[in-house]
């Protein structure tokens, strides 16, 4: 079963941890300096937060968490389809985990991940140019896929 995945960038994590365990009825299952995930059941949903210097404020990007490589490749494949410049990621550490990913921008700039974790890891870790895909002019029939190059944006999860 896939997951919602919903990363919002805070300017107060201990507030906004406060806040979203109110709305959620439920604590984060992981807090870090600054970092924090509800992995919840009800609503079916990867919700994170994170207060990190430079970094947007607000939604970060939307994501669909899958439970296995099946799953993960059937969710690649309408990537692909959708005719928009693909950032494959593959294996990497973010958000305090191991994970395989795939990122993409909607028509109007809106990033999402596609990922499966793997484990956890006990640093953030590191995060792609996701500027590229976000500012990526609609590309019918583009030929090539963006490179994932390291940036100093902490956009991840």
């Amino acid at each position: 079963m896939k997951r919602l995945h919903l990363h919002v960038g805070v300017t107060d994590l201990d507030a906004s941890i406060a806040f979203y365990t109110h709305l959620f009825g439920a604590g984060p299952s992981i807090v870090k300096a600054d970092y924090a995930k509800w992995m919840l059941d009800d609503p079916h949903i990867n919700f994170a937060i994170s207060m990190r210097e430079g970094a947007v404020k607000g939604i970060e990007h939307v994501g669909l968490q899958v439970e296995d490589a099946d799953e993960l490749a059937e969710v690649y494949t309408r990537l692909k389809a959708a005719d928009r410049p693909v950032l494959e990621e593959g294996v990497t550490t973010c958000c305090y985990a191991r994970s395989e990913k795939s990122w993409i921008a909607d028509p109007d700039g809106v990033v999402w991940e596609a990922f499966l974790t793997t484990g956890g890891s006990t640093t953030y870790g590191g995060s792609p140019d996701l500027d590229q895909l976000a500012h990526a002019e609609a590309a019918t029939g583009a030929c090539c896929v963006p490179e994932a190059a390291a940036s100093s944006k902490t956009t991840c999860c």
